[in-house]
Order: structure tokens, then sequence, then C-alpha cells
């Protein structure tokens, strides 16, 4: 079954990058809109964070007086930029967050979302901005060794907590579509069909791949809430402990070896494992040990895959982009991925 595009999203729609006084007028107006009795607004340290490859993230500090009294926050925008690699929904993501709110899984609150852009010129996301920074190498950094393992293990810990969500009680359920048949099949075909939109001539290893894919999809234990970009660098680090769990975006319903396979994926070790002292063994074993699920080597290997050939796709997406004058990075053809998706094929069962 094909993902249909999702409500909101116009997939060739081209927003104009934000000047700073626009963010604050736009946001004034989206306060105001949320709280009538909103005044006297002071904003603050209003700047375009680094980073983020499908939309402008905007850090401030934001202080006004309502009917409750004076407010102050220290927020985050998220506003869908000229060029995506990602093509996805702030109404989905603003629903993730309010419904993580009743769990133990440590997300931004959000606050407010301009859906069409009415405010701020494109769809977009005010959170609280959560303390910590940001390292998407913190598992190979300079810190010391066995500061690094806990990390590597709170990663574990905090993904079976993602997988533990209680989807249907928060809500989620009536938000997120629930897969009506096997999500390795229903993931497949919507990068699919991101791949045919994006595509721009011919790229035969990819269509190889597709095709053994298609042949030996594997079908899910249990559904669950899959986070879709598991990353250090889609979390936030304070201290020696993981403060936030950011980027929400490509949250959905599925199989949790996708999160799984999507660490445990050969080409991120440099992101996700410790050479000698935490690789995929050690991974796998404590995940098994955490949500008592067992972990089938051929459907992990299946899903090792599936995340090569993502990668491919959003690649080939900013290639896209980039062509169509949307975005200004370069990237290159993904032939880098071709040769390990070709070494995971071949593994005997």
């Amino acid at each position: 079954m094909e993902k249909q595009p999702q409500a909101g999203v116009t997939r060739n729609a081209v927003f104009a990058p934000t000047p700073a006084g626009r963010v604050v007028a736009g946001l004034e107006a989206l306060i105001i809109d949320a709280i009538p009795s909103a005044r006297d607004f002071s904003f603050t340290g209003v700047e375009r964070a680094a980073g983020g490859l499908s939309r402008e993230n905007w850090s401030l500090d934001a202080t006004w007086v309502d009917a409750t009294g004076t407010q102050s926050r220290r927020l985050m925008l998220m506003r869908d930029a000229a060029g995506t690699l990602l093509c996805t929904d702030r109404k989905r993501e603003f629903a993730v967050l309010k419904g993580l709110e009743a769990t133990d899984v440590p997300a931004p609150k959000a606050h407010w979302m301009d859906e069409d852009g009415r405010w701020l010129g494109a769809p977009s996301l005010v959170m609280d901005r959560m303390p910590g920074t940001c390292d998407y190498l913190v598992l190979n950094g300079d810190r010391p060794l066995d500061a690094r393992l806990n990390l590597a293990r709170a990663f574990v810990d905090l993904m079976a907590r993602i997988h533990a969500v209680d989807w249907r009680g928060v809500g989620l359920g009536a938000v997120l579509d629930g897969p009506t048949g096997a999500p390795s099949q229903i993931e497949l075909a919507h990068w699919e069909s991101e791949y045919r939109r994006v595509q721009l001539e011919p790229h035969c290893e990819l269509d190889y791949v597709l095709g053994w894919m298609r042949a030996s999809a594997p079908q899910a234990q249990e559904i669950v809430l899959v986070h879709g970009d598991f990353k250090p660098g889609n979390a936030l680090i304070a201290g020696e402990h993981i403060s936030a769990k950011l980027d929400w975006e490509t949250a959905h319903l599925g199989d949790p070896l996708e999160d799984l396979g999507w660490v445990t994926n050969p080409v991120r070790k440099r992101e996700h494992q410790i050479a000698a002292a935490w690789e995929r063994a050690q991974i796998v074993a404590a995940y098994r040990k955490l949500t008592g699920r067992r972990v089938d080597e051929a459907a992990l290997r299946w899903w090792n895959v599936f995340s090569c050939w993502k990668l491919a796709v959003i690649q080939l997406t900013a290639v896209s982009e980039f062509v169509a004058g949307r975005y200004d990075r370069v990237f290159q053809t993904p032939s880098w991925l071709y040769r390990p998706m070709f070494q995971m094929m071949e593994k005997p069962e």
C-alpha cells in the first residue's frame, strides 16, 4: 500500500528564507491568534541556528503579558525551508509532540503551529528550546570511554522507551495512519514513490536493490511508535544525560526493527558505535534485554539495507532540489551506498 502525500504538504512550493524581523512579526501574530489577550511583547536573542537540512531553525527568548500574567519562554521555531530533503507535515509532528507530553520520553513541549504559513509565510512549529548541546559524533568524541558507553546505553534505552509508548492511549492512533499491511512493504512503497518523484536519471543499482527488498520484506512482530531518524544528531546532551529527543517529523507507526536497523546500519558506525566496545552485537543485545523482543537477524539486515536505500533517496532528493533551484547545497549521487547494500544482501541467512 503506497502512502499518500500528507495533508498540508505542498511538494513544489518555494518558500523564501525568512529575515529575523519577519520571524518576530509572524510569531507575535501567531501568539496573539492563540492568546488574544497577549500584549507587550519582547523578543531577544533571535538567531537562525546552524543545521536543519529540511527546515529553518530559529532560537529566541519571548516575553509578553496576557490575562494570566507575565509569560516568559525559551523558544525554538521550526519553519519549512525553501528546499527540503523530506516532505513532512507540521500538523502530524505537532500532534506527536503533544502526545508525547503524557509519556516519559524527553521531547520538547509544542506550543503553537502555523499549519499553512498564514503567519510565518511557511508551515512552522513553535516549541520549547530544551537545554543541552547537539553533537552527532558524541559517542566518538573526547569524553572518557565510560562516559561514552553510558550515553550509548542511554540512547538504546531511549529508543526502547519510544517503542514502549502507548500510542493508542496518548491519542496517536487517530493521527498517525496505522499500517494495514507489513510496515516494511508500506515504508518501501512510500520511499519508492519519493525515489520516482525526484529521480533525474537511471540508477540501475538502486532498482536492483529495490527488487531484492520487495522480494524479502519481513513481517513485523509488533506495531510501535517509530522515530524514523534516530541518531545522536537528533538529540541534545546536557552534562552526561540525554536532555531531549528532537526532530519528530518522520515519526510514524511501524516495525520497531526500523529504528534498530537505522542505528545498526554499517554506514552510520561513527555515529552509533564505539569500536571494540559498543558495536552491533552489543546494541542488539541491549535492545533485546530492554524490550524482551526477539530480533531476527535476517529482518534486521533487511532494515539495514532499507536504511541505506532510504539515505540514497534522501540524497537524490537533495540533488533534485538543487537542480530545481530550491536548495543551495550540492550533494553527490549516492554511489557510495551501493557497495554496503550489495554486501549485506549477499550475506547468507
